[in-house]
């Protein structure tokens, strides 16, 4: 038992977080109920410019004006791999797993990041918490463990960071602009600076 209880602490979460930009992407949703509703609301509550397009033979009535207030391209038909030309993410949410299992399989096939909600072993990605103050974003991930812990996290850090803290990033990115030398001795300018900070 104790040596079981010591190989869990060990483990780590293997994923790597990235930032992208949503805007110069092109993300396709597969379904119109409430699972393709509380995505694109993720999604656009973070990243409001995020191209997207909408495929579903029918939506529910808060997914339409979902659709409409963030002008959502919306094709009313059933999933066809054709609707993957051109797309760089697409994500999942139909109540068909067979559905969901061929959006996975035709994206796999053309190197195309996929999410199927509720189903981590078809995921490429996950769509974590995520806390915003200003330019400051923090990615919470549980690596799919407990998401519910994620938004915990997140609503504690929401509280916890001060709204001034965009102000101080514009301080430090006019100072930073502001220092001579190569980018070496710029990095630890920096690093000097914000170390005296943070341990104010």
């Amino acid at each position: 038992m104790r040596q079981h209880i010591s190989l869990m602490k060990l483990e780590k979460n293997p994923l790597y977080p990235v930032f992208l930009k949503t805007s110069q992407l092109q993300i396709l949703i597969v379904g119109g109920g409430f699972v393709a509703l509380e995505k694109m609301e993720f999604l656009f509550k973070s990243s409001p410019n995020s191209a997207v397009t909408l495929v579903s033979p029918m939506l529910r009535e808060e997914t339409s004006k979902c659709v409409d207030k963030n002008k959502v391209a919306y094709i009313k038909d059933s999933y066809h791999k054709k609707y993957l030309e051109g797309k760089h993410l697409v994500i999942a949410t139909t109540d068909q797993p067979s559905v969901n299992l061929e959006v996975y399989n035709d994206c796999r096939s053309k190197n195309i990041l996929v999410n199927v909600a509720d189903n981590p072993p078809l995921c490429d990605f996950y769509m974590g918490g995520i806390v915003t103050k200003g330019n400051l974003k923090i990615a919470i991930s549980t690596n799919a463990k407990s998401p519910t812990m994620a938004k915990r996290i997140r609503q504690y850090l929401e509280d916890f960071l001060p709204d001034q803290m965009d102000e101080l990033l514009e301080k430090l990115h006019t100072y930073r602009n502001k220092l001579k030398g190569d980018f070496e001795e710029k990095v630890e300018a920096m690093n000097e600076l914000t170390k005296k900070m943070m341990e104010k």
